[in-house]
């Protein structure tokens, strides 16, 4: 008997993007876009595009370049918010529309100020006029693991009626535990008569941890959809991350009633590309894709795997991407090699400007390196695609000094809006200098919330990646640079946050 599909829903784009800092590009978007067809995943959840016009176009962009996944775009149960999300989505080869409404009684009446039956109504007007654009209408009962268990089932029964085709369960705030959240969906499948009708989905916050192992529950019982994240990116403690859920469905098909057709060996490009783009760095010790997740210190470990693998390893690192990212380029490299090395990863560069431009830095960098790994393209690629649309702020030329005993000095010069600006500080160290001059020039009045550096890859000549977050107005970015010379990185990471703030637009930030 064939197993039944279990559909991934990454929503690492619109969910992800919600974590403070980590909003993207349309370009960055489109990068991700790629690796996460390239990882054959089902769905990808690509924007909110009511939120903002740059969300618009992000998902129009994504729609219009992938074709193995479908793509969503999410919108709240209003005529104008879906009517923007058929437009954003029609040129998908495969579209869907993903309209949510509150159900639980806290936001229906503080944050909606609607009764139940008013927002049964709404729910309903929205599947309804969703389907009049397209085929693939999922609806999400926002906050579903507070609501009243009688409400959901008469929401749900009628909007299956009006045609949605996927239901999702969102534990939206993290507060179910496993048992219960099982319980939820068996008894909303058994109760609801046309409850076989439609996939059954469900969406989990990590805020007690939780996030994984409610959604493995409720596919135990009986869901068919996960909507995760890579990485478990998301606002506050995150969603439920993509990886862990593959990697618990592929390696305990004794346990689970499904497969799905992700292809794992992709897994760890796909994170090291997400956490290179929002500079979210991934933690030693995270499942799959953590740097640790295959290392063994302890001796009896090392002689059990070194006897038999399975001794300590219930997976194979090669099976979800580890150790594929191999010496490739050198200073003698052509741009032939360079370019294609560049498509092998995932990176599509859709200018020949974009592609010269990168590739006399790579012979820059090859100058400064000797070894150049896949993850030093990545960087390099990042410094070049992910600037912003108005890269209002940029870094001419710097120049640093710090002697024991003597206080820090940087002079740099910034190219502001076509006209370039010289600027001096001193500060307790290099990189404070570096931003005093920044500032000097910028007076951009923000908060610095975060400095954070990682060695992109092994020995005293890899290149350091820094991620700057900036607070103003309530806007949070994050900003990246990378550089064999940390300091000229942290310049990079804080004239790059700077540029976000001022091309960046506020947005909407629906929560499911």
């Amino acid at each position: 008997m064939s197993k039944e599909q279990l559909i991934i829903f990454d929503t690492t784009l619109r969910d992800g993007e919600q974590s403070p800092g980590a909003s993207m590009t349309k370009e960055e978007k489109l990068r991700i876009a790629r690796q996460l067809e390239r990882m054959r995943v089902d769905v990808i959840e690509a924007g909110f595009p009511a939120a903002s016009n740059g969300d618009f176009e992000a998902v129009k962009a994504v729609a219009e370049t992938i074709k193995d996944s479908t793509v969503a775009g999410l919108c709240r149960a209003f005529d104008k918010d879906i009517a923007r999300a058929l437009e954003a989505v029609k040129p998908a080869k495969s579209g869907r529309i993903h309209t949510f409404i509150a159900t639980s009684p806290i936001h229906m009446e503080k944050k909606l100020r609607m009764s139940p039956d008013d927002v049964l109504v709404a729910a309903q007007h929205a599947v309804r006029f969703a389907r009049n654009g397209i085929d693939d209408v999922e609806f999400s009962c926002e906050d579903a693991g507070r609501s009243d268990l009688d409400f959901l089932c008469r929401i749900i029964e009628a909007v299956i009626k009006e045609g949605a085709s996927t239901i999702n369960i969102p534990d939206t705030v993290g507060y179910n535990v496993p048992e219960q959240y099982a319980e939820r969906i068996r008894q909303l499948r058994e109760r609801i008569p046309n409850s076989d009708k439609v996939i059954w989905s469900v969406h989990c916050h990590n805020d007690l941890g939780l996030a994984v192992a409610n959604s493995l529950a409720a596919v135990m019982a009986g869901a068919r959809q996960v909507e995760c994240t890579i990485n478990g990116l998301g606002e506050r403690a995150g969603n439920a991350a993509l990886e862990e859920i593959v990697m618990a469905v592929h390696t305990r098909q004794d346990v689970f009633p499904c497969i799905t057709r992700i292809d794992t060996t992709q897994i760890v490009a796909a994170s090291k590309m997400v956490s290179s783009i929002t500079g979210f760095p991934v933690q030693p010790n995270k499942a799959i894709v953590g740097a640790n997740a295959f290392a063994h210190e302890s001796g009896i470990h090392q002689d059990g795997v070194l006897k038999h693998r399975e001794t300590y390893e219930i997976m194979r690192a090669e099976d979800v991407g580890w150790n594929a990212n191999k010496l490739v380029l050198g200073k003698h490299s052509g741009r032939t090699a360079f370019k294609a090395r560049l498509k092998e990863l995932g990176i599509e560069v859709e200018s020949e400007q974009v592609l010269n431009a990168a590739f006399t830095h790579f012979k820059e960098l090859a100058d400064k390196k000797h070894e150049i790994f896949d993850e030093d393209l990545h960087a390099l690629m990042s410094d070049e695609m992910v600037l912003t649309d108005d890269e209002h702020y940029k870094l001419v030329s710097s120049m640093f000094h710090s002697e024991t005993g003597e206080v820090p000095q940087a002079r740099l010069t910034l190219s502001a809006g076509g006209a370039e600006q010289q600027a001096e500080a001193s500060g307790s160290g290099p990189v404070d200098a570096t931003f005093k001059a920044i500032e000097a020039i910028a007076t951009s009045g923000t908060e610095l919330l975060l400095y954070s550096v990682n060695a992109i890859t092994t020995g005293t000549d890899a290149q350091g990646e820094v991620t700057v977050r900036l607070s103003k107005d309530g806007r949070i970015v994050n900003g990246q640079g990378a550089d064999t010379d940390i300091v000229v990185a942290s310049a990079k990471a804080y004239i790059n946050a700077l540029n976000k703030l001022r091309s960046g637009q506020e947005k909407l930030n629906p929560q499911l």
